[in-house]
């Protein structure tokens, strides 16, 4: 639920969430951005290249994106950023980081990766450095990392997004943070967004505004701006050599009405996100195959969300979601990921058996009960304790074998699950 008129303020953009004569660019954690240049060294093998100084974009919170092309698989690249204020001199300031490309399609490769959701700010439970579960995450030696959605939050309190500059100060303060700079510096990401990220909670774009002027447009306008993205229609797959291949979908973009009634003209992906999804899995050659989401498939829900009708879990989405767990169910050793869920579970649907793995909240504060007692399609439950999930394919003697790892803020492990490739 948005803010009051009078919470909003007269002009409807900031509210009164400022004291007087204090503007957002003096608020605590507030990072202004600056007009100046950037410019990218990278090299690995026997590649080095320069990306010449390029200004950062004034109209899209002082951003610049990098679309780095030619790069060799399974190769570690070293990257070198520096940052001039004006169009001369010398650089002011440098970023050094490092990543390591997805092997072949044809290279047995052990892969790692991890999967967190649900970093709300005034939760982080390592003060100003941020969140343990990054810290835990550099240890881990991970190939890549997934943020499956609901990376910030616009319509929580403090700093209620009424406006797009509000928008873009949630998005630097959470990428400010010690630990996940520290992370991104040697892992590579993928970043998904839910309703928190999006616009509104469980928000959909034809939704009647309720936050000042910031729009669901906006909200899809800061997210290419704050994240890489290979794809603007923000549903991806990526292949991580012989024995993984990932889906991410995107669910808020291209979803009818959450309250419109239920039935084959009703899609929460949209057409062309369905077909793209049913070609590209039909086409690939993984052994394991494992599609991400920021909202569940299987559950079970919260009771009390049923009649909110927000993912396939619930009865407003059921014909869609019946037809994506028959066809998941078709295909061999695929698994199902989300994010959203405040606890971490396995769950397994009872009439297609599909399996799927909640990463559960990034916080031990941010972390819930299950406010439903039907546990039965539970194969692991883990209740009120934040943390992530891993995802490690291996081979032991020939047989591809994926490992599903519940872990704590620490790193500590809380569940396992196992499971051999079927031929």
């Amino acid at each position: 639920m948005g803010l009051s008129e009078e919470e909003l303020g007269p002009e409807n953009e900031f509210g009164y969430q400022l004291p007087d004569g204090v503007s957002l660019n003096d608020a605590a954690y507030a990072l202004p951005g600056t007009r100046g240049e950037i410019r990218l060294r990278f090299e690995g093998g026997d590649t080095e290249k320069t990306i010449d100084w390029q200004p950062v974009d004034a109209n899209r919170d002082f951003t610049k994106h990098f679309n780095l092309q030619g790069l060799k698989p399974g190769t570690d690249y070293q990257l070198i950023l520096e940052a001039r204020k004006g169009s001369s001199g010398p650089a002011s300031a440098t970023l050094r980081g490092s990543f390591t490309t997805a092997p072949e399609a044809d290279d047995p490769q052990q892969i790692r990766f991890a999967v967190t959701t649900c970093t709300k700010f005034d939760t982080r439970d390592d003060g100003e450095n941020g969140y343990l579960i990054y810290k835990a995450m550099q240890t881990m030696d991970l190939d890549f990392m997934v943020h499956a959605g609901d990376i910030i939050y616009y319509d929580h309190i403090p700093a209620y997004v009424t406006h797009i500059d509000m928008a873009r100060f949630k998005w630097n303060r959470m990428f400010a943070l010690p630990n996940l700079r520290n992370l991104l510096m040697e892992v590579p990401s993928y970043w998904m967004k839910d309703d928190h990220d999006s616009w509104d909670n469980d928000s959909w774009p034809t939704m009647p505004p309720e936050m000042g002027v910031f729009t669901f447009e906006q909200g899809k306008q800061v997210f290419d701006e704050q994240v890489p993205m290979s794809d603007p229609r923000h549903f991806r797959t990526f292949r991580w050599g012989k024995d993984l291949q990932i889906w991410m979908v995107e669910v808020r973009d291209h979803r009818d009405g959450n309250f419109e009634p239920d039935g084959p003209d009703k899609s929460m992906w949209g057409e062309d996100q369905v077909a793209w999804f049913k070609q590209t899995v039909g086409e690939s050659d993984a052994t394991f195959k494992i599609l991400i989401s920021p909202t569940p498939m299987v559950g079970p829900d919260h009771l009390w969300k049923a009649d909110l009708n927000d993912n396939h879990v619930d009865p407003g989405w059921q014909h869609e979601g019946d037809m994506l767990r028959k066809f998941i169910a078709s295909q061999k050793n695929m698994y199902y990921v989300c994010g959203d869920r405040h606890w971490q579970y396995i769950s397994q649907h009872p009439e297609t058996g599909i399996i799927e793995y909640a990463a559960g909240a990034s916080t031990d504060q941010h972390a819930i009960f299950m406010q439903n007692e039907d546990t039965s399609m539970h194969l692991y439950y883990g209740p009120d304790l934040g943390g992530f999930l891993t995802v490690s394919i291996d081979r032991e003697e020939g047989t591809p074998i994926a490992r599903f790892r519940h872990h704590g803020v620490n790193g500590d492990l809380f569940n396992e699950d196992v499971r051999v490739a079927v031929k």
